[in-house]
């Protein structure tokens, strides 16, 4: 044990602990000097007594005294791993259980006791596990216990009610596991039933922290084949006291009074948190569902409260939670069930560490444990509530769950029967997280990062969105667009757009002729929909009056093309200076009257791309003006990373949620400079098949892409003898070389796409193309305003 913060004054004498020489057992005090060692203690680390009282604890450790000891420190029992030091030098890695205890010498000060197993498992009898006779007969919380007293197997109860492994507690006495006056009467019983005195029945109070709580105890002995008594086996019952049952009672008939006396959402959240506390709990927080991420949960705190004397929560309300799906919370949200979980739990030690600030505070407060309860109503779960017990010595246990889950049933009733918002918001994030991508693609033309912010408004989250399309040639699309109106039909109407532009991405169309088509769409969206709005929030949810904004990056031109259908233009980092690109104003989706017109222009390596929806530059409080002044200074600043770029943008333009949606998607340009690049302009004769095999050939050696090249001949040979046949000259060969593809591409002027189609036995061609597509990932045609370009791309290995 390492040195506590405190000094108190030497204790008046030591002693030998009177434990058997089967469980190592030690106390250490405040100073981490070793007052009490036992004969098992000496038989573990072969230090005599006289050799180790008096002295620091730390000797006996094989490593530093650190975090984890530091951890059993501030806590009433810890158990773990330690590594120890033999008297010989020689290392010993130990399960121990450490108990924090008021100290026996000096008033108001603590000890520390720690005990581990000197040996393993005793013997089996008759072949047969000592544990499953246990388990043949007991129903209930159960343990077996050998002819010393020491414990061989626990079931999956006892586990659960002393939060301890049965590692942890195999091979040690009750009194160790739970050093309390209930324990040592309980080992009397195990000796009484030992001796022949049969079943016994007890009625204990084993910990004197919990005098409501009763324990009915049956003893039963065990016997083997010969009829030798061999074990006992013990099972528990906790039995409240009719003063807690009525307590409980009154506590519930409190929350029917005083929990959803209001439509307001905060409000009855705090309602939840003033019942709880103290009555109940010494802490309490409600957190709402906020915006869904991949990899956890974010909450926003509703309400919190503790009790008088506790350290203030390093989270008020309004504030943002985010909960890893292990966590308490996030496992509760996930599964839809409550769980009790003590201090020293992994799950909550390991969400503790991940915030410095609730780690200090779990230390200072001294909060033992914790209960994590959903809020669910009508099958939605929308939030979590979190009770915690500080002053209180009890734990929670099975019965306070359950009464917690009624406390938070009836909160959420309100919440949910008051706030249809609530549930439409959940609904709408829920789909919307599904819709918009989650991972963004590997690319080598763009370096992207981008964030979605919900509204703060009561119609749910709207339909904003934002995509990344990788194209033929090593080109990436970018799409950001916004449908009208909020609620779960915009965000799925989203959906079908999103789906929609997908699908004629792959078509590769320019920009411009992409947008025409997608207006064709909406207006059938439109028609197909009218008339089946449900409510206002819902209008415009068909598509029409939709906004998007379409660009398309070529990295080996560095040529960006971007047309726009009612959506704000982007806005272009270069060389430090700002400005918005003058891409030709569309209408906005499914209205019609105008055509659409693409914008192409040539950016440096290196620009910065920015691409958002109008809930960005929403004056709210400020004007227009302004919004565009802060938007640019926080494009134009140096950053480090992209996300850095668009945090400060949201940071330095908002003060509070926004009343409409926000996406936003910044990237920072690259180039496919020419050694990654070769092209070549062949002779219109089909004797050049040859000279392109032997030209792509030469590229891929310079390019040590040597394993690839009998894949690229065929398609090379294939896609120039297909140009050759039935298109017109000029055509030209291209090979393009980025980090894990290599695409081919052949040009020539005639407009006439190529199609596969199933050759029969005995035609003498049309299995080319059906070749390219076994041997490429992916192939295709894209058309310009004279002629077609037709690709294949293969995927190059890691090697």
């Amino acid at each position: 044990m390492e040195r506590c913060p405190t000094s108190p004054s030497k204790r008046a004498q030591t002693h030998v602990v009177p434990q058997g020489a089967h469980t190592a057992a030690v106390t250490v005090d405040e100073r981490g000097v070793v007052t009490g060692w036992s004969d098992g203690a000496r038989v573990l680390l072969g230090y005599p007594p006289a050799e180790i009282l008096g002295q620091q604890a730390a000797r006996l450790l094989a490593e530093p005294a650190g975090g984890a000891w530091r951890e059993a420190a501030e806590v009433p029992r810890w158990s773990g791993t330690a590594a120890l030091r033999h008297r010989d030098g020689h290392r010993l890695d130990r399960d121990v259980l450490v108990h924090r205890r008021p100290s026996g010498d000096r008033p108001g000060g603590r000890e520390w006791q720690v005990v581990s197993a000197v040996t393993g498992l005793p013997p089996t009898a008759a072949g047969r596990p000592l544990g499953e006779w246990a388990f043949d007969q007991s129903p209930w919380v159960a343990a077996v216990f050998d002819e010393g007293l020491r414990l061989v197997r626990a079931t999956a109860g006892m586990q659960r009610t002393l939060s301890l492994a049965e590692g942890t507690m195999r091979g040690l006495r009750l009194t160790d596991i739970a050093p309390y006056e209930g324990s040592a009467e309980a080992e009397s019983g195990m000796r009484r039933a030992l001796d022949g005195g049969g079943t016994q029945e007890l009625r204990l109070r084993l910990d004197p922290a919990e005098p409501e709580h009763e324990w009915h105890v049956r003893i039963v002995p065990l016997a083997d084949s010969a009829g030798r008594l061999r074990a006992v086996a013990l099972t528990a019952r906790s039995e409240p006291s009719e003063q807690l049952v009525r307590q409980r009672m009154l506590l519930l008939s409190e929350a029917g009074v005083h929990i959803g006396t209001t439509s307001d959402v905060q409000r009855t959240a705090r309602e939840l948190t003033d019942v709880a506390v103290p009555a109940f709990a010494d802490i309490c927080t409600v957190d709402l569902l906020d915006t869904p991420r991949p990899g956890g949960f974010v909450f926003r705190r509703a309400a919190l409260r503790s009790a008088p004397g506790t350290p203030p929560l390093p989270h008020p309300s309004g504030d943002v939670l985010h909960c890893p799906p292990w966590s308490p919370s996030g496992r509760s949200l996930a599964e839809g069930r409550g769980a009790v979980y003590s201090a020293g739990d992994a799950a909550v030690t390991r969400w503790a560490r991940e915030d410095p600030r609730a780690i200090a505070w779990v230390r200072e407060s001294g909060v033992h444990s914790v209960m994590a309860v959903p809020l669910r109503a009508a099958g939605v779960t929308f939030g979590v509530a979190l009770f915690g017990r500080t002053r209180r010595a009890e734990p929670f246990d099975a019965d306070d769950l359950w009464l917690a889950e009624q406390l938070a049933a009836r909160a959420a009733t309100g919440i949910h029967g008051t706030e249809q918002a609530v549930r439409q918001h959940t609904t709408t994030m829920t789909l919307q997280r599904g819709l918009v991508p989650r991972r963004l693609p590997e690319q080598a033309a763009l370096d992207i990062a981008t964030r979605c912010v919900p509204s703060a408004g009561r119609n749910g989250t709207g339909g904003d969105w934002f995509d990344v399309i990788p194209l033929s040639g090593t080109r990436v699309a970018l799409v950001v667009g916004d449908v009208r109106g909020h609620g779960t039909r915009a965000a799925a109407t989203m959906g079908r757009v999103r789906t929609a532009i997908r699908t004629l991405a792959d078509v590769d169309l320019p920009p411009d002729e992409l947008l025409s088509h997608l207006d064709d769409l909406s207006d059938h969206l439109a028609a197909e929909d009218a008339g089946t709005a449900d409510d206002a929030d819902d209008e415009a949810a068909d598509g029409v009056g939709t906004t998007c904004l379409y660009a398309v990056y070529d990295p080996v031109t560095r040529r960006l093309a971007a047309a726009r259908a009612g959506h704000p233009p982007p806005a272009v980092v270069t060389a430090g200076a700002v400005r918005f690109l003058d891409v030709p104003a569309g209408p906005p989706l499914g209205l019609g009257g105008m055509p659409f017109e693409s914008y192409e222009t040539e950016l440096p390596e290196g620009s910065l791309i920015a691409l958002y929806t109008n809930g960005l530059l929403a004056p709210g409080d400020q004007g227009m003006d302004d919004a565009l002044g802060k938007m640019f200074a926080a494009l134009a600043r140096p950053a480090q990373s992209l996300d850095s770029v668009c945090d400060r943008v949201l940071t330095s333009m908002l003060t509070h949620r926004p009343h409409d949606d926000i996406a936003l998607l910044v990237a920072r340009t690259r180039a496919l400079h020419a050694d990654r690049v070769a092209t070549w302009e062949l002779p219109f004769d089909l004797a050049a098949v040859a000279e392109a095999r032997r030209l792509a050939t030469e590229q891929l050696a310079a390019w040590k892409l040597e394993e690839a090249a009998f894949v690229t001949e065929l398609v090379v040979s294939e896609l120039v003898t297909n140009a050759f046949r039935y298109g017109r000259p000029p055509v030209r060969l291209r090979l393009i070389h980025d980090d894990h593809t290599l695409t081919s591409e052949v040009f020539d002027s005639s407009n006439t796409a190529p199609h596969m189609r199933r050759a029969h036995t005995f035609d003498e061609g049309g299995r080319g193309l059906l070749l390219v597509g076994r041997l490429a990932r992916r192939w295709g045609t894209r058309h310009a305003g004279t002629g077609k370009t037709v690709w294949a791309e293969q995927l190059l290995s890691e090697d």
